[in-house]
């Protein structure tokens, strides 16, 4: 029985139409207090009810996502996918964990960083800004190979492209995207 947090009826809705439940503490633990609203979740399973682990603000966790440990989400955070947030890591103010990604340790994710993928941060790691979305372990082969107009793709094991002008043409397309939110990101970086 969950006696550390109750969910409450929002307005709130996931970018995928499922309803948000804001959490609201039924004892003091960790940073949070009795009575005290915190942020938003799909359902139970996104935040764990045991332990210190705390949504706050208008910060929301869904789908898959889960926050356990002494893990704090908070701002306007958002994590989701199959992320995870654990030990005592920190996301807040506009960072987006999302994929397979895992922060944990104390780690901090904030600003408008973005971890998504199989991208894992750790230990005392503090991310501000950009996109993270890999690691690479020491050992690992990994190539860079230029698709077009200084453009590269990367990545690890033995990788092939062929002349497939839909695939080539989609690939190109999400370099851009990724490679235009990276010079956003950059921007908005230097003027801090």
């Amino acid at each position: 029985m969950n006696t550390k947090y109750k969910l409450i009826k929002s307005d709130k809705v996931s970018p995928f139409g499922k309803p948000l439940f804001q959490v609201e503490a039924l004892k003091d633990f960790g940073d949070a207090r009795k009575g005290e609203k915190g942020g938003y979740i799909e359902e139970e399973a996104n935040l764990s009810v045991e332990d210190n682990a705390w949504v706050f603000g208008n910060a929301w966790v869904f789908g898959n996502a889960w926050v356990y440990g002494d893990a704090r989400v908070s701002g306007n955070a958002q994590v989701y996918g199959d992320a995870q947030v654990f030990g005592n890591a920190q996301v807040y103010g506009d960072a987006c964990v999302f994929g397979n990604a895992r922060v944990f340790g104390n780690a901090r994710v904030f600003g408008n960083a973005w971890v998504f993928g199989n991208a894992w941060v750790f230990g005392t790691l503090k991310l501000k800004a950009g996109l993270f979305f890999g690691i690479k372990w020491s050992g690992e082969n990994v190539q860079e190979i230029e698709i077009e107009n200084g453009n590269y793709l990367i990545g690890k094991g033995d990788i092939e492209l062929g002349e497939d002008n839909e695939q080539k043409t989609a690939l190109l397309s999400k370099a851009d995207e990724l490679i235009a939110k990276a010079n956003e990101l950059k921007a908005e970086a230097e003027k801090l």
